[in-house]
């Protein structure tokens, strides 16, 4: 990865840590004066939000380092790592937001939240959204999974604090009877955030198992190696992600009665044709095989 798309990747993942800690204790401080479980949960989910961005900080240097004698296929897997773990943090947060808010309807002893508890929310949610357009913009630009990972818990606090904003209000409007409304909307912000966890979870473990990636890339890489002179035809191709790259390993068909020396420049052809169209292909092994 190229030193400016990785400060890029730090920068917002900075700038995301920096905002996740000031939010998380004006929320946490307006929940326990507002008697409001629903902001006591949000900021708990910020709180995650804040673990997960130093998690992503921490993948990007390790993903950027160059590969060594004891990784020599580079670093790259440090970042579906990193998205596994804040997916698994958006899972135990919303396990935790959902227990203690089933407990509060089940014996609803306190009163209702304050009004300015609503205000809070209001604007948390305008900076979280705002956070999150720019966060998955830069992970796209930059091509990191931890970062969008990263967008994607802005947004799930977002759609938290909007749930909770929700409930706050019916239960200041309902007035007595409808306190527990805090708690049921800190319910399905529960359920949100954990369909979040496992949306980012299932692209994590694909990239760790060496799942496929698109077909349509898989296509390009075939059809660049198929276009060198010599080729009669691509047999396999076979890829993987690795970091912000990809490596591909290839089966060619050739001319039987070609020499080593002809075959091997062809071999070198394919994968100088490959990265040279494809910048996000790092690497490309290729296997002669004698055209049929």
């Amino acid at each position: 990865m190229a030193l400016n798309r990785l400060q890029r990747g730090l920068r917002v993942t900075f700038l995301g840590m920096g905002i996740n800690a000031l939010l998380a204790m004006s929320k946490l401080l307006a929940g326990l004066w507002g008697n409001s479980h629903a902001l006591i949960a949000d900021a708990i989910e910020s709180m995650a939000d804040m673990l997960s961005a130093v998690i992503v900080w921490r993948s990007l240097v390790l993903a950027a380092k160059p590969a060594d004698a004891d990784h020599p296929y580079g670093h790259g897997k440090a970042e579906p790592i990193a998205s596994a773990i804040v997916a698994t943090t958006l899972l135990l947060a919303a396990t935790g937001i959902g227990f203690k808010s089933v407990q509060g309807m089940l014996n609803p002893a306190r009163g209702a939240p304050e009004p300015f508890t609503l205000a809070v929310l209001i604007g948390v949610v305008l900076i979280k959204e705002t956070l999150f357009r720019f966060v998955l913009r830069e992970g796209t630009t930059v091509g990191s999974s931890a970062v969008r990972s990263d967008a994607w818990h802005h947004r799930s606090d977002a759609i938290t604090s909007l749930a909770a904003a929700i409930g706050i209000s019916v239960a200041l409007i309902g007035g007595k009877g409808y306190e527990s409304a805090d708690d049921v909307a800190a319910v399905v912000a529960a359920g949100i955030i954990a369909w979040n966890g496992w949306r980012l979870m299932r692209p994590a473990l694909d990239e760790l198992m060496d799942a496929a990636p698109n077909l349509a890339l898989i296509a390009e890489i075939r059809e660049s190696a198929a276009s060198v002179a010599g080729v009669h035809a691509v047999e396999k191709c076979i890829v993987r992600k690795m970091g912000y790259h990809y490596l591909v390993d290839m089966h060619i068909e050739v001319e039987p009665q070609m020499t080593v020396r002809q075959a091997h420049d062809i071999a070198h052809q394919v994968k100088n044709r490959v990265r040279s169209r494809l910048p996000v292909v790092h690497d490309v092994l290729v296997h002669i095989e004698p055209a049929k």
